[in-house]
């Protein structure tokens, strides 16, 4: 499988984003060409190499006369359903844009429809947005991951006003996140950076093993202390069985009420963790408890530990590393079927590959449709061996 991995030492942009996919091998001619399947007018896109700090890299700009417009999501949404962009293009940038809308909506209070994008509505940041997805599909990247991101510090002047660094927006957009600062004042997580790879990226953490087959350097607009610029390694996981680090976050409960668990699972899912899962234990006096244990990748322990004591009735919990842990690759796609996109997982082991509906997409599609879930899971399961390369070994 193939996987792109984004070294944000310096920050993320929707331009640095395409600037360093186009360093790595994008043919930015095609990326045009297939842009301008959007109903957008008066735009053209360009790309220079620079140098940041003795290093080049590429400098990718929209060229729009100054725009003022400010979009809806309705707007933007109702933009990318009239394209002739396909149809994983299409879901990927409404992905996109819809969690950038909820960020905003719940900075400012309001509601999504009330939402009108200012700079991220502008046609620069569209074709920014729509553009990293449409180069997703043409370099056929299967997973993106993730370096933290350092966010810079100080302010920034937005169409609000002076914020604080990371704007209000993106501070939300990151939440569960690892993030920091090196001290650099200057806003280096811009709104449309941080959207797109907290849409995009399957983790953030250290680098996965990879054979690298190119490496792409993506050039922001300062010039700062550091050189600003966005990495990405693009390269094969292989599919065998490789090896990682985790540790194993452990705590035993007796007096918590039991529809409160599924809560917090999915709290614990949503924060990064690996793994969680429930065992039946019986604890002191021969009372019966809940032991909760939590699979973890080293730099997500403290954020999840600390969710645990917030969302159970627990006083402590016990951490330890598990020294080595065999994983196979595994990676989701999406399959169109007679019920729409449905997300199919592939896993990549040593004996070839295997696929398997997802089940939260089959049983949507059981209830809304009156249907048993073996009957979707099965026809799901035959169209996505239809159209996908499967070999099983």
């Amino acid at each position: 499988m193939k996987i792109a991995y984004f070294d944000c030492f310096a920050g993320a942009s929707g331009d640095m984003i395409l600037g360093a996919l186009i360093d790595a091998g994008l043919d930015i001619r095609i990326l045009k060409s297939r842009l301008q399947k959007l109903p957008l007018k008066g735009w053209d896109i360009r790309s220079t190499k620079v140098q940041k700090n003795g290093i080049t890299g590429t400098k990718f700009e929209v060229v729009i006369p100054h725009e003022h417009r400010h979009r809806h999501l309705a707007d933007i949404v109702s933009l990318i359903d009239r394209s002739g962009l396909s149809a994983g293009v299409k879901n990927l940038s409404k992905r996109i844009f819809t969690r950038l809308a909820e960020a905003e909506a719940k900075v400012h209070r309001t509601s999504l429809e009330a939402i009108h994008f200012h700079e991220v509505g502008a046609v620069d940041a569209i074709v920014d947005v729509v553009g990293a997805c449409v180069a997703v599909e043409m370099l056929e990247i299967g997973e993106i991951r993730a370096s933290r991101l350092n966010v810079g510090s100080g302010f920034v002047e937005c169409d609000h006003g002076t914020f604080p660094v990371p704007a209000p927006a993106t501070a939300e957009l990151l939440r569960a996140i690892p993030t920091f600062s090196s001290g650099i004042e200057a806003e280096l997580v811009t709104p449309t950076g941080a959207a797109v790879l907290s849409t995009l990226a399957k983790e953030f953490g250290p680098m996965p093993v990879l054979r690298t087959t190119a490496v792409g350097y993506g050039a922001g607009s300062r010039d700062l202390a550091v050189p600003n610029l966005l990495r990405v390694f693009v390269g094969e996981s292989g599919g065998e069985a490789c090896e990682d680090t985790v540790q194993l976050i452990e705590t035993n409960i007796d007096d918590m009420n039991p529809q409160f668990y599924e809560h917090a699972m999915d709290l614990l899912f949503a924060a990064g963790a690996r793994d969680v899962y429930f065992t039946p234990v019986i604890m002191k006096k021969n009372r019966p408890g809940i032991l909760l244990s939590v699979v973890a990748t080293p730099d997500r322990v403290d954020a999840l530990s600390a969710l645990v004591l917030r969302e159970t009735t627990t006083l402590g919990v016990r951490i330890s590393e598990m020294k080595k842990r065999m994983v196979v690759e595994r990676h989701l796609v999406e399959v169109q079927t007679a019920w729409g996109n449905v997300r199919i997982k592939v896993r990549e082991g040593v004996s070839g590959k295997s696929i398997s509906p997802e089940y939260d997409d089959c049983r949507r599609i059981a209830r809304e449709n009156n249907l048993p879930i073996g009957t979707v899971f099965d026809a799901v399961k035959k169209a996505a061996e239809s159209r996908l390369v499967f070999n099983a070994e």
